[in-house]
């Protein structure tokens, strides 16, 4: 069953709030709680992610401090159901420790797929799915493919 137009809608308000009330506003108290239930599942999580959202703001709170400029952008999202996909990127200049890669001072823009799944207006799982072969290629970690 598809959602409703005015439930698609919700969903992609609840989306973009997530992004710009939690990552851009850097809310992890008032806004991650109102947003996310206490035992939230992340499919995909990031190496070290503990479980709920108290994994979820120890993973946020590192991005911060990894790229203290970090912006997430909603490119596109889609509705069904309880479901919200969403294409979004997100630029930031690398100044501290990131998943054990020390600061570089490059500068990235990353591409992620996310799916939320909502109950009662409140995310209750997430799969995130990132460019991270980009995302090491813009740090310096792996070469970039050689040019033809």
């Amino acid at each position: 069953m598809l959602a409703t137009t005015a439930q698609a809608t919700d969903l992609k308000v609840l989306a973009q709030r997530f992004i710009d009330d939690v990552i851009n506003a850097r809310d992890l108290d008032g806004a991650l709680t109102e947003m996310v239930v206490e035992d939230f599942v992340e499919q995909n999580p990031l190496p070290g992610q503990g479980p709920g959202r108290a994994g979820l703001a120890d993973v946020l709170a590192g991005m911060f401090a990894a790229f203290p400029d970090l912006h997430w952008t909603l490119r596109d999202t889609v509705v069904e159901n309880d479901r919200v996909m969403s294409l979004s990127t997100w630029t930031g200049t690398h100044r501290g420790d990131f998943m054990g890669i020390p600061a570089t001072g490059r500068s990235v823009e990353v591409e992620a797929w996310t799916i939320d799944w909502y109950r009662d207006d409140r995310m209750v799982q997430s799969r995130i799915i990132m460019d991270v072969a980009g995302l090491l290629m813009q740090l310096g970690v792996i070469p970039a493919p050689a040019a033809d």
